[in-house]
């Protein structure tokens, strides 16, 4: 969706490498910090979190403003 590897997620969530790649294998299960902290990294990055409302929880990417800051109009 982003195109971030372990290495720059963990860099953005201020944690080790090893941690999201334990995560990702199943190998540990995350502590709420940890959870926190990759949830604000990939918010930042632009993806929305979508609450569960029936049709259940999931993610895509921020829509963005037509008139935003580097987008050139007509």
């Amino acid at each position: 969706m982003l195109g971030l590897s372990q290495t720059e997620l963990a860099k953005l969530a201020k944690t080790a490498r090893q941690t999201i790649v334990d995560f990702e294998r199943g190998a540990r299960t995350p502590y709420q910090n940890n959870l926190l902290a990759i949830r604000t990294a990939l918010e930042a990055a632009g993806v929305e979190f979508i609450a569960e409302n029936g049709g259940g929880a999931g993610v895509r990417l921020r829509k963005q403003a037509k008139n935003s800051v580097g987008q050139s109009g007509p």
